[in-house]
Parts: structure tokens; sequence; C-alpha cells
């Protein structure tokens, strides 16, 4: 289980000391990585180095709504600094608006400034209907993510078993599935481990592990 879990920590007031304690947890279980915010990616990455614990952050986060330039820019940087994964939020306005050739151009723009490191794309799906998850999961395929991923944990809700099951039907094992956003138990996980998820997004991977339940909203 522990494999599967980014341990997350996206709070906008989040301190030096609690990266810390996020990356110790980390280490501690042996969890795939912690996911941050870009300004502590180098600081994860010096805590993490002798370790197997990877440093993801996220990127045009958590609205999406950064020009292409500005999330490529981004992601050149979080990888300059340490970040060996790559989170970044989908133009949901470019998808509603079908834009979809922008839309992949903003996807592939991120994909190629990671220079081969992994790319999940959150789809926000709370605010999608159920052609759009399909549509843009394919997109994202199209553009050479590794994953889709459900939600950034700060909109309406997180990850739903209807949105999972229409990400792993739309991408047809050609990219793989990010859970995250109210995962908060180990029996949570496993029901979207079930559904066809590969990695889990949670701030509650200690709980997790433990066999509790968090009250973490994320």
């Amino acid at each position: 289980m522990n494999k599967y879990i980014d341990h997350t920590l996206l709070k906008p007031q989040s301190t030096q000391s609690e990266i810390e304690s996020l990356c110790k947890e980390a280490i501690e279980f042996s969890f795939k990585s912690v996911c941050i915010n870009p300004t502590w990616v180098s600081y994860a990455a010096s805590l993490l180095k002798d370790s197997e614990v990877l440093t993801c952050t996220v990127i045009g986060f958590p609205l999406g709504a950064s020009s292409t330039a500005v999330k490529a820019f981004e992601t050149a940087q979080a990888v300059k600094d340490g970040a060996s994964e790559i989170d970044m939020v989908l133009n949901i306005g470019m998808l509603k608006s079908q834009k979809l050739d922008e839309l992949e151009s903003d996807v592939k723009a991120v994909v190629d400034s990671a220079s081969g490191k992994t790319v999940k794309v959150i789809l926000e799906t709370c605010l999608l209907s159920a052609e759009e998850i399909t549509a843009a999961s394919k997109i994202c395929v199209k553009a050479g993510a590794h994953f889709v991923k459900t939600s950034t944990g700060f909109s309406n809700s997180g990850a739903s078993q209807e949105a999972v099951e229409l990400m792993v039907a739309a991408v047809d094992g050609k990219a793989e599935i990010k859970a995250s956003g109210g995962i908060r138990s180990l029996e949570d996980a496993k029901k979207y481990i079930a559904l066809g998820a590969t990695r889990l997004g949670t701030s509650s991977g200690k709980a997790i592990m433990q066999g509790t339940t968090s009250s973490s909203a994320y």
C-alpha cells in the first residue's frame, strides 16, 4: 500500500517544519513520493536525497488557468530544483470552451518541459461532466502525460468512483490513474486501487498505513 501513496501537503500556510515532518513520515513509511508546493521542492529534495521517496510538485495549482508559457517555465524550474514528478492542473476553462487543440498543447508543453519526468494531469473531475472527463483523459494521453488525476483537493469535492471508472476506460491502458481528494482511510485506499488507480494523493498516508481514519480534507 505504501508505494501507492503520494504523501501530500499543499496548504498555503504550510511551514518548513511541517514539510520536514512530511518528508520524515514519507521516509518512515517508504511512500512513493511527497507532493508539495513548488517553493519547497529544493528543500524536500535535499531531505529525501538518500531515500527512495520521490519529490513531486504541482504546476498551475490549484486553478489550472496559468498561461502555457508560465506552466512550462514553472515545470522546468521545478525539475531544476529537484522534482521527479509533476502534477499539473488542466486548463478547465479551455476544455469547457472546446479549445481542445490548445488544451493538448498546454499539456504537451509541460510534458516537454519535464524532461522525461513523470507528468500527472489533474482534471478536477468534480467540475466536469462525464463526457468532459472522457475527452480530457484522452487528450492527456495524446499529449504524452503519464497519469490522469482526479482532483486538487481544493475544489467542490475529491475523487469519486464514477470519475475513476470513466478515466480508466478513457485512457485504455495508455496512462495510469491517480485518485486524490478525500482518501482518508485504508478502506478508501483499497476502494480506489480496486477501481484501477495506481497512485493515491492523500495527506492521510500515515493514518492509512496505521489502519485508522483521518479528518483531513485532502
